[in-house]
């Protein structure tokens, strides 16, 4: 009896399951409260030079609302080559002759002397109140620092998949999410306290790696008590939530424009959750292989005991032990049957037409492309001119149609065809925004980006499945390991190709659109791994005598 079948004995998808689930969902509720977090508290506002003569005026806050401070602006501030006032100049001394002459230009400022701002700058803060962009400056010379600290988050993110994920295996995943829930609440709570921009910094690069032992953890526990018919649908609703997620997160940044009381919003729900993770049930699964069969025993039993069923009294240890005794086995001995089974059977396995290495690159490159791609077009909501929280909302309702689509192309088409068709119509929505005007056609531009982010949300479902199929079972946690590590890498390169636009304004959205397109290429060299029952049957009853009383791994 294997682990699967010893989950259908206590209670297959019972009432534990349910409320497990529904448990582990709600920390991944608020996650994307903190990966795209940064749109709104580090939000750069409509900004210039602070005006001396104007020091005292109460236009300092709302430079737009009195005509005495658009005059003052008019002869202070050069204008851009759209008619706005410069972000990081000014004029070394007031030019009064723009009052006498309503036709004179201040473009740019070419023919008078300008100077970079000395004495701070001027916000409009009538969208946001605060961010950390108007409290520590980080406009004109410091501006790519906004990418840097959303870098060095996504950085937490990655160390923290790494860390937590090697310690969840040791000393089991219940302990790990409670400490991870406990450490998110801390440091979030502690960055929206934070009193300069480097405090800002480390808090939050220890929040991502607090994400990351959530995550990995939630998935693991929802898994690992899911019956694999299950777990499909249970898939689905985590990718789901994320997604209600992305609504939460703009109607709570809607209601607090004030960076520190909205991060510190989004970080004390996570007091709940680590207080209520002290009842989350331990896997079992993992107990077993832990050595820990009492402990397995006693859960299996309160599980069946929840789910009604009275099977729990004929489980016992030496049952354990009998009936799982092939799952018991070091990951050494199982991997020496698997290569001895490939080595006899080479035509059996789905993986021995395709070179491992070429494989292990397309697989990697598929959640690198996506994870970079994605986080460069939702880290970047207020380059569409529209309202950031209307785009935040669009950005989240894309996800429901999308990973719904995606399911069902997966389930009846393919995994590779799902894979290089969202990549790829990703990458050219990018690209094609390369050639609509800044400034006009916004609802054309918002479109693009929209079908864009979709796809990329259909492709991360899809790599997420395609990648764990692409490995055989005693390397998967391995190469799984490697995959996720590689996507973080690209949420960590994302912000920082968006200092590029410093050197060609249109460079980010190319090197977007081209890495997509590049990894849905190399998507077709895969092999497929939908395969249909018949033709399973087919491969098992072809194998003959060699594969007589032998356990294909896959």
């Amino acid at each position: 009896m294997t682990f699967a079948e010893l989950l259908e004995q206590v209670g297959s998808m019972g009432h534990f399951q349910i409320i497990h689930v529904m448990l582990l969902v709600l920390p991944i509720l608020l996650m994307a409260s903190h990966n795209i977090l940064q749109n709104f508290t580090a939000a750069t506002p409509r900004h210039h030079c602070h005006i001396a003569v104007v020091a005292n005026y109460t236009c300092n806050d709302n430079f737009t609302d009195l005509l005495a401070c658009q005059e003052l602006l008019r002869v202070s501030i050069p204008m851009d080559v759209n008619q706005q006032p410069e972000k990081c100049l000014r004029f070394i001394s007031p030019q009064w002759q723009f009052l006498l002459d309503a036709n004179a230009t201040t473009t740019n400022g070419s023919e008078m002397d300008t100077e970079p701002c000395q004495d701070g700058w001027i916000y409009d803060r009538s969208v946001f109140t605060s961010t950390i962009i108007t409290e520590w400056d980080l406009v004109c010379h410091s501006r790519t620092l906004k990418q840097l600290a959303q870098s060095i988050y996504m950085a937490g993110v990655l160390v923290g998949a790494m860390v937590f994920g090697s310690l969840s295996d040791k000393f089991g995943r219940k302990s790990l999410l409670i400490w991870s829930c406990l450490q998110m609440a801390i440091t979030s709570s502690c960055a929206a306290f934070s009193p300069n921009f480097t405090t800002y910094c480390v808090f939050r690069f220890l929040t991502g790696m607090a994400l990351s032992g959530i995550n990995l953890n939630c998935m693991s526990l929802s898994v690992e008590w899911t019956p694999t018919k299950h777990r499909a649908a249970v898939s689905m609703v985590t990718g789901y939530s994320y997604s209600i997620g992305q609504f939460i997160l703009a109607g709570v940044a809607y209601a607090i424009p004030n960076w520190r009381w909205l991060q510190l919003a989004v970080s004390v729900p996570y007091f709940i959750f680590f207080f209520y993770s002290w009842w989350v049930t331990e896997s079992a699964r993992w107990l077993a292989t832990a050595g820990k069969l009492n402990q397995a025993l006693q859960e299996l039993q309160k599980v069946a005991r929840i789910n009604g069923r009275k099977e729990d009294d004929k489980l016992s240890v030496e049952a354990l032990r009998a009936n799982l005794g092939n799952e018991l086995r070091s990951p050494k001995s199982q991997a020496a049957e698997y290569y001895s089974t490939l080595s006899g059977n080479r035509r059996y396995c789905i993986l021995q037409f395709f070179p491992h290495s070429i494989m292990h690159f397309c697989a990697v490159n598929n959640r690198f492309s996506t994870s970079f791609a994605y986080y460069g077009l939702a880290m970047d909501l207020q380059n569409f001119g529209v309202s950031i929280y209307l785009i935040q909302v669009i950005y989240g309702a894309v996800d429901i149609p999308a990973k719904l689509i995606g399911f069902f192309v997966i389930s009846f088409i393919g995994r590779r065809v799902t894979q290089a068709s969202a990549l790829i119509l990703a990458g050219l929505a990018i690209l094609s925004n390369i050639f609509v005007p800044q400034g006009e056609l916004l609802t054309l531009r918002t479109l693009l980006a929209v079908f864009g982010k979709g796809c990329l949300a259909a492709s991360f479902n899809c790599a997420f499945l395609y990648a764990g199929e692409l490995y055989p079972t005693v390397i998967r946690q391995t190469g799984m390991g490697f995959v996720n590590t590689l996507a973080r890498v690209g949420g960590i390169v994302a912000p920082l190709v968006r200092m590029t636009s410093e050197y060609l304004p249109s460079l980010p959205l190319i090197i977007y659109g081209v890495a997509p397109i590049v990894s849905g290429i190399t998507t077709c060299f895969l092999p497929e791994t939908l395969i249909s029952a018949a033709s399973v049957l087919a491969v098992i009853s072809a194998s003959g005598p060699p594969l007589h009383g032998k356990k294909m791994i896959l």
